[in-house]
């Protein structure tokens, strides 16, 4: 799998992944709506069809220093409020150290390099 460049391209790649497993992929799942009424999504909604267990995939690209960093803590609490379990994928080198260390503590960020192992465990294949 070719490195993402983009958050679009980060987001394919997420589904990628989970087809690859025999997952079920649907993109850009409206989830109801945020606290000051905007239509919330989930990136990538996948789900194992024998287990009827679904996972939500929110995908956060950086490639240098810019605001997707900046929206991290929100991401994670918005997917808290989501009916479903939910991540955060991230690819790119503009991450700070400091923030990736966020993602790992919160228990819900995952490194796209890692996915495929995360999801493995998550949906027991």
């Amino acid at each position: 799998m070719l490195e993402p460049q983009s958050a679009v391209q980060l987001e394919e790649a997420c589904a990628e992944v989970a087809r690859a497993l025999g997952l079920q992929v649907r993109r850009q799942v409206k989830v109801g709506r945020r606290v000051y009424g905007p239509v919330r999504h989930i990136d990538v909604v996948v789900t194992d069809n024998a287990s009827r267990r679904s996972l939500g995939i929110e995908c956060k690209f950086q490639r240098g220093k810019g605001t997707a960093e900046e929206k991290i803590p929100g991401t994670i609490e918005d997917i808290r409020a989501w009916p479903i379990q939910g991540i955060v994928c991230f690819a790119g080198e503009g991450f700070s150290p400091h923030m990736v260390s966020f993602m790992y503590a919160s228990g819900l960020g995952v490194d796209l390099a890692d996915l495929d192992d995360w999801l493995r465990l998550y949906f027991v294949l």
